[in-house]
């Protein structure tokens, strides 16, 4: 089993849409997971986030792009954000079938995981398999945004919004988009 969901179980093999040019491989934990992303990502050697934005080993942009002032450097934001090399995420949800599907209140994040990024690496929760993409919707704004808008409220004095949704289909170039799909909760 991959995944027990509040409505129902999943199985590896109801992912089916997964092989069409994605990689999945199914963890057991947040811990082993990081294991492998850390595997992915090249000479990272603790903490996920921590290695990539801090470590001092890599060209992150996170760390660049916080320090950036909105006001006078959106566009140089923007171009950075667009390709990076390797990206890191999640998702909000993804069906039996394999879509992928990401809401975004800015959009900032929906180019390198369109495709602008070289190399695209999700790590996503259990509890985001759902059956359809009207079930994903549904789990989007039912679920998700509650919760993303109260951690916006708290973090930045406003409420999150779906301005945009990104469905992932299929990968144009075998190999650049990989899965990992956790066997317990992440995220939300």
């Amino acid at each position: 089993m991959i995944a027990v969901t509040p409505v129902r179980t999943a199985t590896s093999s109801e992912l089916s849409g997964t092989s069409r040019s994605l990689s999945k491989k199914t963890r057991d934990s947040h811990r082993f997971c990081r294991q492998h992303v850390l595997a992915l990502v090249p000479a990272a050697p603790s903490g996920i986030a921590k290695d990539i934005n801090d470590s001092g080993q890599y060209d992150a942009i996170r760390p660049r792009v916080l320090a950036m002032d909105r006001a006078t450097q959106m566009n140089e934001i923007r171009r950075l954000t667009a390709g990076p090399d390797v990206i890191v995420g999640s998702v909000q949800a993804v069906t039996e079938s394999g879509s992928l599907v990401i809401a975004s209140d800015s959009g900032s994040q929906l180019p390198g995981n369109a495709g602008g990024a070289a190399r695209a690496i999700w790590i996503v929760g259990a509890q985001k398999v759902v059956p359809d993409l009207p079930a994903a919707r549904r789990r989007i704004e039912d679920h998700g945004l509650p919760l993303e808008s109260a951690r916006t409220q708290k973090a930045h004095g406003w409420p999150s919004a779906i301005n945009r949704l990104l469905v992932l289909n299929a990968e144009f170039a075998p190999g650049r988009g990989t899965i990992l799909l956790l066997r317990e909760s992440a995220g939300f």
